[in-house]
């Protein structure tokens, strides 16, 4: 794939918050409607059968944009095709992959980022800006807010934090 394709796989990957399962299936269709890329799109995740909305900022725009522009997909068609005749967009191991040779071009540890980081930064990053677990929750797509806290790794000095700042 080439830099446009892994600029669009990375943006939508940090925007969308969405498992490598669900990024991997996105079609053309999910995130444009005729030839403009929406500023947020929705879909079904795989695991749970439940819709998730997320938002495109302007860089994924653009990088949609430019993507498509090269690629000429259909909106029927995966946004990341597969090289292989025998599968119809890219699997979860190449993404995987892909994701693992940007953490090391980055010089991090490539055993310890990988695509589920990518899922997890922006909702890390909403929810130490705002502590608003529901609002991530929601994001993530997550039935229980305790998965939630889970997936975040919340803790009580957190939770503490959180107490200590609210003045009665």
């Amino acid at each position: 794939m080439s830099r446009k394709g892994g600029a669009i796989q990375f943006n939508l990957a940090i925007d969308s918050k969405l498992r490598g399962c669900d990024l991997v299936n996105l079609r053309e269709r999910d995130v444009t409607h005729g030839n403009q890329t929406l500023p947020r799109a929705i879909v079904i995740q795989r695991k749970t059968q439940r819709p998730v909305q997320f938002e495109l900022t302007e860089p994924t725009r653009l990088a949609v944009s430019a993507w498509l522009e090269k690629a000429h997909l259909r909106s029927d068609q995966y946004l990341f095709p597969s090289r292989l005749a025998d599968s119809p967009h890219l699997s979860t191991r190449q993404y995987a992959r892909i994701v693992h040779m940007w953490v090391s071009t980055a010089g991090l540890d490539s055993s310890i980022y990988g695509t589920h980081s990518l899922r997890r930064t922006k909702a890390t990053l909403i929810y130490k800006k705002t502590k608003n677990l529901c609002a991530v929750q929601i994001l993530l797509g997550h039935t229980k807010l305790e998965c939630t806290v889970r997936y975040l790794g919340i803790e009580v000095d957190d939770a503490l934090e959180i107490s200590e700042q609210i003045e009665i």
